[in-house]
């Protein structure tokens, strides 16, 4: 990960919880020991996954040298006399910790609510490059239901650009069988968005399947795609010579795949003998509509709307 990027993303945790949740350093004043049985699973957590090996090598490191970094908690119910706490950051380092047979874990309490509860699990997830992609692209999806941001909006909080969060959720309308070949790493994010270019669900998923048996590259996944959709059912214009259009030139298809590879969908360009011509971009539903627009005129139609 490049320092700019991990200093963004730093830089969103300390504003949330203050400097004391950064990565660089954590002040002793405030850190309190906490039971470790009474600390609970952060129920926004995205990682679904976590791999046993490094938890076993964290461990290890955390027996040599100490716990670096106390994790961060919230109150999370119980009685007065045995209080229970929430996580809010530090999962791995808890894990680590049961593994050593540790009673005790130093712990900072903060106030924190739900939705900053679930920035600061995909920030912390995202410094450690530790989420797959639907598993972010999920995150961001309950930010947007469940708490109403705008896709700039979850951008800003965890320091992305909002294009990259737009193509992020775009994954989520994948067919599942699809997703769960980018699930096991037999796909990788440039054959899933290569794949969202094809309207055909059934065919999408059969290219699938062969992409990750054949192990093809994403340029051949690409190749593949754009054949499809350029096969006759899917003619425009009226199709045929007679239908007043020049024949498409290797600069006009590769204009057109740049404008896919930026929108995330299929784009047709379309020039008539004396110039004029069309740029076609479909959408799939509503939601679909106000990507593209965002997209293209940069801001979100909500806002135009007013």
């Amino acid at each position: 990960m490049s320092p700019s990027r991990k200093d963004r993303l730093g830089r969103g945790l300390a504003a949330l919880l203050g400097e004391s949740a950064s990565e660089e350093a954590t002040p002793r004043e405030g850190i309190r020991e906490l039971r470790t049985e009474r600390i609970v699973p952060n129920p926004f957590q995205p990682r679904r996954e976590f791999d046993e090996a490094e938890l076993k090598e964290l461990s290890e490191s955390i027996r040599e040298n100490g716990l670096l970094q106390p994790l961060v908690v919230r109150p999370g119910g119980g009685t007065a006399r045995k209080p229970r706490y929430q996580l809010v950051a530090g999962e791995r380092r808890l894990r680590a910790v049961r593994l050593l047979g540790w009673d005790n874990i130093p712990a900072v309490v903060r106030e924190v609510d739900d939705e900053t509860l679930l920035v600061l699990a995909l920030v912390e997830n995202l410094q450690r490059e530790a989420l797959g992609p639907l598993e972010e692209a999920e995150g961001y999806q309950v930010l947007a239901e469940e708490f109403g941001l705008t896709q700039q909006e979850i951008a800003q909080s965890v320091g992305k650009d909002r294009s990259t969060v737009s193509n992020m959720l775009r994954l989520l309308r994948l067919p599942p069988s699809i997703r769960k070949l980018l699930e096991r790493d037999a796909l990788s994010m440039g054959h899933a968005r290569a794949l969202l270019g094809m309207d055909d669900p059934v065919k999408a998923a059969e290219l699938a399947r062969k992409a990750a048996s054949q192990e093809w590259s994403v340029r051949e996944v690409e190749r593949r795609v754009r054949a499809a959709g350029s096969s006759p059912d899917r003619a425009t214009d009226g199709g045929g010579s007679g239908s007043g259009s020049e024949p498409r030139s290797p600069a006009l298809r590769a204009l057109e795949e740049s404008l896919r590879a930026s929108l995330g969908t299929r784009v047709e360009i379309r020039r008539g003998r004396k110039g004029e011509g069309q740029i076609r971009i479909p959408f799939r539903d509503d939601e679909d509509f106000e990507r593209l627009f965002a997209l293209i005129v940069g801001r979100e139609a909500a806002e135009v709307l007013g």
